[in-house]
């Protein structure tokens, strides 16, 4: 059993919630939790009755950075061996969309998780920011990557740069993330959005997820034919016969993830 994150599988109707659970340490990300949520996720993606994922921590931080204790002493060598990015990688390969709802602190680490989710949800009181620099290293979970492709170079540069933190009215307008909201309300708000997710085809859902990814990872023209062998798979499954049916039928569609 996990000891450091919350799991409930029906959170609501096919919506699961993650929820980080250290608050005295402001939800920092040490290998333990890190380790919990990767394994969470691939027992989600396995579960049938599951189509949607949302990821949080508190009102006052979804997650304040990493656990610098964890690190301080380690050697070049040590992280090497420690090897705590694969982690990352196998969390980023989640089949299934996974919503941070953000209220609070998303430093460093924790800003990092909320960029290898696909959707963000804020509450008007979130920080978000990259402050490695001012303990002497950088982003190492994809900070110097996702951010750019989200927020452009030079604010995310500056951010990287000077370790600044941006408020959620900010982050809303660079596109780093979907929505803000009152504090009261952004889990009501990511649940929403959520269940927006949830109604429709979880195998379309899953290959559009998978095609959107690989723009930012494939040139143009490859991004295009990888997305039209998924389109065509897709006339394969019971839901686009059922989805199609319905639409001339002028029903709403009953989808199975068959």
């Amino acid at each position: 059993m996990p000891e450091l994150i919350l799991v409930d599988k029906q959170y609501q109707e096919h919506i699961a919630l993650i929820t980080i659970n250290r608050p005295k340490e402001l939800n920092a990300l040490n290998l333990q939790v890190m380790s919990e949520i990767r394994d969470a996720l691939k027992e989600l993606d396995d579960d049938d009755s599951v189509r949607v994922v949302i990821l949080t921590g508190n009102e006052r931080a979804f997650a304040a950075g990493a656990d610098i204790k964890q690190m301080a002493g380690k050697s070049a060598v040590d992280m090497l061996l420690i090897d705590q990015f694969t982690t990352w990688d196998q969390i980023r390969k989640t089949k299934k969309p996974i919503i941070a709802a953000v209220s609070g602190f998303a430093l460093g680490g924790g800003c990092e998780l909320c960029m290898t989710c696909d959707m963000i949800i804020a509450s008007e009181t979130a920080q978000f920011g990259q402050p490695e620099i001012k303990i002497g290293v950088m982003p190492g979970a994809g900070g110097t990557q996702r951010l750019p492709r989200a927020v452009g170079k030079a604010k995310a540069m500056e951010m990287v740069l000077t370790g600044r933190f941006i408020s959620a009215d900010e982050a809303l307008q660079a596109g780093l993330i979907n929505k803000v909201v009152p504090v009261d309300s952004y889990m009501t708000e990511a649940v929403r959005l959520a269940q927006s997710i949830a109604v429709q085809s979880p195998i379309a859902v899953q290959l559009a997820k998978e095609s959107v990814l690989k723009a930012y990872e494939m040139p143009l023209q490859e991004s295009l034919a990888f997305e039209r062998k998924n389109f065509y798979m897709l006339f394969a499954t019971e839901d686009q016969k059922e989805g199609m049916s319905a639409f001339v039928e002028k029903r709403k569609p009953d989808f199975k993830g068959r």
